[in-house]
């Protein structure tokens, strides 16, 4: 039903009741300035055939603020899908630190290009990885909010910083092997973490969470399939549950290593878990007696490498260290200046006894075969 009557300010009053197809009446009342009352009917009539056939349109609700919209985003989002401790942790971090000071009392439509680029202006003293991990957040918040239909579309431009590829250090075969034995000399323990980390790839989390139920000293193998971050055990990185061979040497430091305290491989002295500071002390103290460069992760480099100047493939690498892509394989993979020089070597017709293995391709080196 549509009825038209004069509006007391001039014009018309246009008044529409329409029974939608669910049975409930919907009704709408609008002022029309039509030149007449016909003018005016005939808008009425096409307003409510609109809404027999389209239904009535969502009323959206008013656009909240950042901080409004932040805890929703945390729940609907970052717990919903699972991210783990670590993941979650990362996300509250540049929230506190960063987008609630910026963008807390800016609604979600409001933010500009501008400011996103105020922002990085703001963060030139951090390092490029940094803002980008801030950017990446602020990016994802803004799309869910587009998704979740709480704004129509990105209302800004989030772009990332360019990042130089940087090399990722690695111990040589000579470095390594004195790290092995300063380490061997200090504790029973920085022994087997460095063999765990050069020897088997695994990473920090990785060797405070293996459990003796994954090493089988029969097979020679090792089941890496969690990881622990503050006392969160979780999946591996890649969330996949990997196998790596012992070494010789890694077997039997495993083998005199075992102990009744606890199922974990690496504990305290009272059975208690170890803390990713307890690891990084070990190694670290083993390195600075040893005259290498301090770091947990450079181990793990150090394994890629090791193998990729000992002639394994790439993909071999890749699946024993948990990459989830080949990039990432080759970007821990490389070659040390004696290995170059003497692939080099190799055009002058000389082939070095230790070069008598192939040489694979790694970081952009090419493989050679004797």
């Amino acid at each position: 039903m549509v009825r038209v009557r004069p509006y007391r300010r001039g014009g018309w009053e246009v008044d529409i009741r329409v029974r939608l197809p669910d049975g409930k009446v919907h009704r709408e009342r609008t002022r029309s300035s039509a030149s007449s009352r016909s003018v005016a009917l005939r808008y009425g009539e096409a307003r409510a055939r609109e809404l027999l056939l389209q239904g009535v349109p969502k009323r959206r609700e008013e656009v909240p603020t950042f901080s409004e919209f932040w805890p929703r985003f945390m729940d609907g989002y970052v717990r919903a899908n699972r991210l783990k401790p670590s993941g979650v942790a990362a996300k509250e971090s540049v929230w506190r630190a960063h987008l609630r000071a910026h963008f807390g009392s800016k609604k979600l439509d409001a933010v500009t290009t501008e400011d996103v680029q105020r922002l990085k202006h703001v963060l030139t003293t951090r390092a490029a990885k940094t803002v980008n991990n801030v950017l990446t957040v602020l990016n994802v918040v803004l799309r869910k909010a587009v998704e979740w239909d709480v704004i129509e579309r990105m209302p800004c431009a989030v772009r990332l910083l360019p990042i130089p590829k940087p090399n990722a250090q690695f111990h040589d075969f000579e470095a390594y092997e004195r790290l092995v034995s300063t380490a061997q000399g200090l504790d029973p323990r920085a022994y087997l973490m460095v063999l765990l980390g050069g020897e088997a790839g695994l990473r920090c989390g990785e060797m405070m969470a293996l459990e003796w139920g994954d090493v089988d000293l029969v097979k020679g193998q090792i089941s890496v399939q969690r990881s622990d971050w503050k006392g969160h055990v979780t999946t591996t990185k890649g969330g996949r549950v990997r196998h790596v061979g012992m070494t010789r040497r890694l077997a039997a430091a495993l083998q005199r290593h075992r102990h009744l305290k606890g199922k974990r491989v690496l504990c305290q002295d009272n059975g208690e878990p170890l803390t990713q500071k307890i690891v990084q002390d070990h190694i670290g103290r083993a390195a600075r007696r040893a005259h290498v460069r301090d770091g947990v992760h450079i181990l793990r480099h150090t394994f890629c490498s090791h193998l990729a100047m000992r002639g394994a493939p790439a993909r071999a690498i890749q699946e024993l260290a948990g990459h989830q892509d080949l990039t990432t394989t080759q970007r821990s993979m490389h070659l040390s200046p004696a290995a170059l020089e003497d692939a080099i070597r190799l055009l002058d017709g000389h082939s070095p006894a230790h070069l008598r293995g192939d040489i694979v391709e790694a970081a952009g080196t090419v493989s050679v075969s004797r």
